[in-house]
């Protein structure tokens, strides 16, 4: 299918702007910083996994300066509580009632930094603010801002002091990306340009709150043919009955897949969804999400191994033609 970007698409001219200004700090990844946008413009969440010291936390702090919204860091430990995260109500003796404390949840974008270095208990308290965009404290239902988006970063499993993230939270989230070591002449680049000065500092916003509030909307928009969305349903109902694992996608998977095409294609300049913009993410959406292993025998969440058990999937189930 012949693909047409019109020279007047503020959507597209703005998610570009947005791109090149995050890239401008985060050099030499440009396929993790189009995922970021992605998961944004589709009003998700994103888990950065890696080994620290990759830019992890650099790629969230990036974005949203680039989008001059209010951030908030989340340094969390093991002696973290959830109110920590959400907020307390405090008891005001001059107005002799209880007045709500907001926690740093309360922002557009939330960095989580070493999210699974927190309990479980604590990493919980997340739960509600993904999915809902609220926190409920002492019966009282408070709306987080809009846009909210939390950009999550985690240590690999195999380091000291870290805790699993539950099946409940991995769902949470849209994507997850890996940062991956720089190529030499990017770190070589980095080198020479932050030797004295950080390129953070000195970003300048691109786009307002309001802005990307208005291209999330318009990113619903975006059309997807009846043929491409039973694509992403087989493919979800294929990871439920693969020998190979032992849970598969949930439906929330299979909207955040479709959710996050509509945002590929959007940042494409495109008006509609092809098979390609489902394809391309389906192993940052869905892999996350898998426990792999048969019914009976070992239980394991290695990316890896779901990583190649969907590309298998991908590879038994055809995408749809003329969509």
């Amino acid at each position: 299918m012949t693909q047409h970007v019109s020279s007047t698409n503020p959507l597209f001219e703005n998610a570009t702007r947005l791109q090149e200004a995050v890239s401008s700090v985060v050099v030499g990844k440009s396929e993790q910083v189009r995922l970021a946008v992605t998961v944004l413009l589709a009003g998700g969440h994103l888990l950065v996994e890696d080994v620290p010291g990759v830019g992890k936390t650099v790629l969230a702090k990036t974005l949203a300066k680039a989008m001059n919204s209010k951030v908030n860091r989340i340094q969390f430990t093991p002696d973290m509580l959830p109110s920590d995260v959400t907020g307390v109500a405090i008891f005001d003796q001059r107005k002799t009632e209880f007045e709500f404390q907001p926690g740093p949840v309360f922002a557009n974008v939330v960095i989580g930094d070493e999210i699974n270095r927190a309990s479980p208990k604590t990493q919980s308290a997340l739960l509600e603010c993904m999915e809902e965009r609220q926190v409920s404290v002492d019966g009282q239902t408070h709306h987080l801002p809009d846009p909210f988006t939390v950009f999550a970063t985690q240590n690999p499993s195999e380091m000291e002091g870290t805790y699993p993230l539950p099946e409940a939270q991995r769902d949470r989230f849209m994507a997850r990306i890996s940062m991956g070591y720089p190529d030499r002449e990017s770190e070589l680049q980095m080198l020479e340009s932050r030797d004295r000065v950080d390129p953070l500092s000195s970003l300048e916003p691109v786009l307002s709150a309001a802005q990307v509030r208005a291209m999330i909307s318009q990113v619903q928009d975006v059309f997807v043919a009846p043929s491409v969305k039973q694509y992403v349903v087989d493919l979800a109902r294929a990871t439920r009955e693969h020998e190979a694992v032992r849970v598969g996608v949930s439906p929330r998977a299979s909207l955040h897949l479709l959710r996050a095409a509509k945002a590929s294609a959007a940042i494409a300049g495109r008006s509609y969804v092809v098979p390609d913009d489902v394809r391309s993410l389906l192993v940052n959406v869905f892999a996350h999400r898998l426990v792999v292993g048969s019914r009976g025998g070992r239980k394991s969440s290695s990316y890896a191994e779901a990583s190649r058990v969907l590309e298998q999937i991908a590879a038994q189930i055809p995408a749809p033609t003329g969509a």
